[in-house]
């Protein structure tokens, strides 16, 4: 059975499902969910798909999971990739996805959405050089943690590196580049050279291609 994910290519958060899908690899399909119109805050969508009016979800028969942490989790039970080997490293898998969430996804979405996706005048100055100091901080804390190893988590790749780079491969300015990060780069190398790796917009329909 293909399982679907209602997703969207400007979604970093939908790229961490849709990257352990691709990897696991699994039988999917994406299903474009059209946000910058407001889909996903209608009453169709939170009735039928999400709720929280959100996105990705993902369907897999008559399950339907939404939040990309738990939708990794789901996609490990199934293939037996990428969730740890021992309950420690599950443990700390779990720990870098809840700061990932936290710190840097929520900062690094918020800013990309601000610099590249709201107009001009509805951007404030003040907010996008604070999300730059609060991304900078999380970034920090990678850089230092991937100077020591390979990956995040234990000895290959996990969760927890598919959920740290779910926004790390956009080009739109965001106030992140590679080049300033060494090990943040070499990093994110070694995920482009997984078999089966693909870039977001390559997995999933972005809704604004000229700025693909």
């Amino acid at each position: 059975m293909t399982l679907k994910l209602h997703c969207f290519g400007e979604s970093g958060h939908s790229y961490k499902a849709a990257l352990a899908l691709e990897l696991g690899p699994l039988d999917w399909e994406p299903v474009h969910v059209d946000f910058f119109n407001g889909a996903s805050r209608s009453l169709e969508y939170r009735e039928a798909i999400n709720e929280m009016g959100e996105a990705p979800v993902l369907f897999d028969g008559e399950t339907r999971l939404a939040q990309s942490g738990v939708i990794q989790d789901y996609l490990s039970e199934k293939t037996g990739r990428f969730g740890g080997e021992t309950s420690a490293e599950k443990r700390e898998i779990l720990r870098w996805n809840l700061w990932d969430n936290h710190k840097l996804s929520s900062n690094s979405g918020v800013l990309r959405f601000m610099m590249n996706f709201l107009p001009p005048d509805r951007r404030s100055d003040d907010v996008i050089g604070f999300l730059m100091g609060r991304q900078k901080a999380a970034l920090q804390i990678l850089e230092t943690h991937l100077t020591q190893r390979d990956w995040i988590v234990g000895r290959s790749v996990t969760n927890a590196d598919l959920t740290c780079c779910g926004y790390l491969f956009y080009t739109e300015p965001f106030g992140f580049d590679r080049s300033e990060w060494p090990a943040i780069n070499s990093w994110l190398d070694r995920i482009e050279n997984l078999p089966g790796w693909k870039h977001p917009y390559d997995l999933m329909r972005p809704a604004y291609p000229d700025k693909a």
